[in-house]
């Protein structure tokens, strides 16, 4: 059984959430709920719970603040939340799982299921990058979690030169030339990576604007990056990546 408290200062809330638990966990034993910061520290100490699920704005504070008077975090944690693009963005970079108010009972189970799959210290270096990325404005300084079958890597998104779509899969590609292979779709990382300066020029490749090196536009058109790989440009973004590059140079 995942014995697990709510930590939420909306009492709608919890016994919602306490009724999906019951209702749809049927693996998980509630041992606390818990109505703020304060309360939640104190239930978390006195239980040792396997899950938390935790609410990030508080009347007393907020959950980033329960973790850090908690911290060694020796518990998982889902998030509940209230939509905040920035914090979102930081989630899935991160590979946190977080569930929007109103909560959706399938979310729920789903995410739970998910987070038992997940070690402890798996989940320890994922809150690392979390707690990073939500804490620091400098894009250049974001990481990323990367999940593979064997290991899960923390990186920074500096770090990436391009990512290359294996049908289901995408290979990284690093600066320092090392590659790994996850079971996420490119369009996946497009989403995720759009605002820190990748451009997906082809179906295949999505790559790190800041790396271009030049544009050749012989046989169609490729990007050259700065370790000289040439990555094919679709037709269709050929103007666009055109016009990027008038942009920059204005």
């Amino acid at each position: 059984m995942l014995r697990t408290i709510i930590v939420d200062d909306e009492n709608h809330i919890r016994r919602s959430l306490a009724k999906m638990l019951d209702a749809f966990c049927p693996n998980v034993k509630l041992i606390a709920s818990s109505n703020g910061v304060k309360t939640g520290i104190k239930d978390i100490r006195e239980n040792k719970p396997d899950l938390v699920l935790l609410d990030i704005k508080m009347k007393d504070g907020t959950g980033f603040d329960l973790l850090k008077e908690l911290d060694p975090v020796d518990f998982k944690v889902i998030f509940i939340t209230a939509y905040d693009q920035y914090a979102i963005k930081a989630f899935r970079c991160s590979a946190i799982d977080y569930l929007l108010k109103p909560v959706d009972p399938d979310e729920l189970v789903e995410a739970i299921q998910k987070t038992e799959n997940v070690l402890q210290k798996d989940f320890n270096i994922q809150m690392e990058a979390f707690q990073e990325n939500i804490n620091n404005e400098n894009k250049a300084d974001k990481k990323i979690i990367l999940k593979t079958l064997d290991n899960i890597y923390l990186v920074k998104i500096r770090d990436i030169l391009y990512c290359e779509s294996q049908s289901s899969y995408t290979l990284i590609h690093l600066l320092n030339g090392k590659t790994i292979l996850v079971s996420t779709t490119l369009k996946e990382y497009d989403e995720l990576l759009k605002d820190d300066g990748f451009y997906r020029v082809h179906k295949s490749y999505l790559i790190s604007t800041r790396y271009i090196e030049r544009f050749d536009k012989s046989n169609g058109g490729y990007v050259i990056l700065e370790n000289d790989k040439r990555i094919p440009v679709a037709s269709r973004k050929r103007e666009e990546l055109l016009a990027m590059f008038e942009k920059l140079a204005t």
